[in-house]
């Protein structure tokens, strides 16, 4: 039996986080990866003691907004921003680090990546956000979108 790669397990842990998640629209995971240990986890959803959308029911479904677009208009944080607050929560340096998230970050995940450090981000799904990509790229953050089988 062959060993999955590093790039494969950190997906697959990736994947496991999503699972988590509370949000109606999309299950969201992410963690933070440096020299091969997991730093931090996180998934999309309310936060710590507020009513999950599956009791109040979604916002952004509510008012018809599309994917990728009026962030602000939700109850819950992305799996990235859970992931840099239980880093910060925990005294946890995620400078250097990579984040492993099933979808692509949006822009302003993406702005708090390049803020605190993170190095690389790999991907499993894009999500439709061109700007959070071109910021990446600008602060010299490479990033990728992983295929399985396939190691970065």
């Amino acid at each position: 039996m062959q060993r999955p790669s590093w790039d494969e397990y950190f997906m697959q842990i990736t994947e496991l986080v999503a699972s988590r998640s509370t949000c109606m629209r999309r299950q969201v995971g992410a963690i933070l990866v440096k020299d091969k240990n997991i730093l931090a986890t996180g998934y999309n959803g309310v936060p710590s003691g507020i009513t999950h959308c599956d009791v109040t029911g979604c916002l952004r479904d509510q008012l018809k907004v599309p994917s990728g677009e009026r962030h602000e208009l939700c109850r819950g944080l992305h799996a990235e921003q859970n992931a840099i607050i239980q880093a910060a929560r925990h005294g946890i340096n995620i400078d250097g680090s990579i984040l492993y998230c099933t979808d692509s970050p949006c822009i302003i995940c993406s702005k708090m990546l390049i803020n605190a450090g993170v190095e690389g981000v790999v991907f499993l799904r894009g999500y439709p956000d061109s700007l959070s990509l071109q910021m990446l790229e600008e602060a010299g953050i490479e990033y990728q979108q992983y295929s399985a089988g396939e190691d970065v």
